[in-house]
């Protein structure tokens, strides 16, 4: 995408309703409407990172991968004379939060499609926060150059994404689908849409981009959906829907979901996905050393 330095903090109120930024390349795009509805597991990790986020009231915030704002809306909150920044690089999710925020926000929150790691805003923010996106950026030195210029001498970065051992033992099934003779030639050359960074190369990435202050660290989240139903089309909706993109017809997707499906009903517990999310914490350094 390109660097798209149109729009920062101060956007035209009219701008709030209507997410703007272009893409040169396909965009990668979601199921908001679903993702709205099943996405409670990634919204309850949120709330903890969002309370590890200190706030006056006051600030400019970015919302770095806003989704559908379930998470956006919680931040506003917290920002009765502030502004937030939310930008994702999906239309849908962001047509979704606007949906879901504009009637009662309004003009504090605007809105922009962008790629994290080509992101540059006309003014830097007071703070960085981000839950469930950074893992599915391939180029987290890249990332993090980007974040960092996006904020002021000493705003913070708090963020939470997959990372580690995450989803482990999904991925290890999904891997045996995808070498099936039947399936190989969809996925020929192509190695997944995740940077699941452990904690120690998460910090030196962060140190390495010029922030200082970081705290990493890996926590397990296991997470057990309810029946076959809601597991299926968790992993169609939030998983693996870059890798069912990739299949011929929707004959072959539901077979890749079903099959996944039936292998952790034998689970113990039956439908367990095995999360692992990685925590960041950093700060821009006062003064302008990088």
């Amino acid at each position: 995408m390109p660097d798209d330095a149109a729009n920062g903090p101060n956007v035209a109120p009219a701008a709030a309703a209507s997410p703007t930024g272009t893409n040169p390349h396909r965009a990668q795009e979601w199921d908001a409407t679903t993702y709205h509805r099943v996405s409670a597991p990634h919204v309850d990790w949120g709330q903890s990172v969002l309370a590890r986020l200190p706030l006056r009231g006051d600030e400019t915030v970015l919302d770095a991968g806003c989704g559908t704002g379930r998470l956006t809306a919680q931040l506003l909150e917290r920002l009765p004379d502030g502004q937030v920044i939310a930008v994702d690089a999906s239309a849908n999710m962001l047509h979704a939060a606007a949906d879901h925020l504009v009637p009662r926000f309004g003009d504090r929150v605007t809105f922009r499609q962008a790629d994290l790691q080509r992101l540059t805003l006309a003014q830097p923010v007071d703070a960085i926060f981000s839950t469930a996106t950074f893992h599915w950026i391939r180029d987290h030195e890249l990332l993090f150059r980007h974040l960092y210029a996006a904020l002021r001498p000493g705003g913070r970065l708090v963020a939470q994404c997959g990372g580690g051992p995450n989803l482990d033992r999904l991925l290890t099934r999904v891997a045996r689908l995808m070498d099936a003779p039947d399936l190989a030639p969809s996925f020929a050359g192509w190695d997944g849409p995740w940077e699941f960074a452990g904690a120690a190369t998460a910090a030196r990435r962060l140190r390495a981009a010029g922030f200082d202050g970081v705290v990493t660290g890996i926590e397990a989240k296991s997470t057990v959906m309810a029946d076959a139903a809601a597991y299926r089309e968790f992993l169609t909706t939030v998983i693996l829907h870059a890798h069912l993109e990739r299949l011929p017809d929707e004959v072959a997707r539901g077979a890749f979901a079903d099959a996944l499906t039936e292998q952790a009903r034998s689970d113990d517990p039956p439908f367990l996905l095995d999360y692992w999310r990685l925590n960041l914490k950093a700060q821009r350094p006062q003064g302008n050393r990088i």
